[in-house]
């Protein structure tokens, strides 16, 4: 069984990435995140480009190396690999981008004094479901730093809860919470408790 047991993060910085100038440019390729991340931008200086999302910023500058006319928005390093010049630099919004990335193991590593644990689950459909699970977390002082929802594509209104939250599921706190979330809940999981990431 698979678990999260550590996570990275790294700053994350756009760049415009081309054979030919800026002002020959008809068609942007990139993932659908990274247009989010440079909106701004690209409202400002792209106007009436079309933005063409693809699989991932690799593939963009791929098909940026091979496509007249064509730009990706991507790393240096792709730049680097596919031979691209850098027409802008530093196009996200936010210069403090950071992207996390989970390194999944086959063990939760032991508690360090400052951790996070990550955990999945459903809630048993009734009224006040949602108000009873965050309960448990108040009560043992538990900070939550993510709540996400997806469905669950097995019924309608059904939903996945992704909770991530400080302390390691060791902890006596963590423990105790998570045993009375489990009470109302149809499908609990731990994903895994690891150090937080610098």
């Amino acid at each position: 069984d698979l678990k999260i047991c550590s996570e990275i993060m790294l700053e994350i910085s756009h760049n415009l990435l081309g054979k030919g100038g800026i002002k020959s440019l008809k068609k942007i390729y990139s993932k659908q995140e990274v247009f989010g991340q440079c909106r701004l931008w690209l409202e400002i200086n792209m106007q009436g480009i079309a933005l063409v999302e693809v699989s991932s910023t690799s593939k963009a500058a791929e098909i940026a190396s091979e496509e007249k006319n064509s730009a990706a928005i991507a790393s240096m390093l792709a730049a680097k690999k596919y031979r691209l010049n850098v027409l802008a630099s530093g196009i996200e919004d936010n210069p403090n981008n950071l992207t996390r990335f989970l390194v999944i193991g086959g063990s939760i590593p032991g508690p360090t004094r400052k951790d996070r644990t990550s955990i999945m689950f459903s809630v048993k459909d009734k009224v006040g479901a949602l108000h009873d699970i965050l309960v448990p977390f108040k009560k043992y002082k538990i900070n939550l730093t993510k709540i996400e929802s997806r469905p669950s594509r097995r019924k309608a209104w059904e939903y996945y809860f992704f909770v991530d939250m400080m302390g390691h599921c060791e902890n006596q706190s963590v423990k105790k919470a998570l045993a009375e979330l489990e009470k109302h809940c149809s499908f609990l999981k731990i994903l895994g408790s690891y150090p937080v990431g610098i």
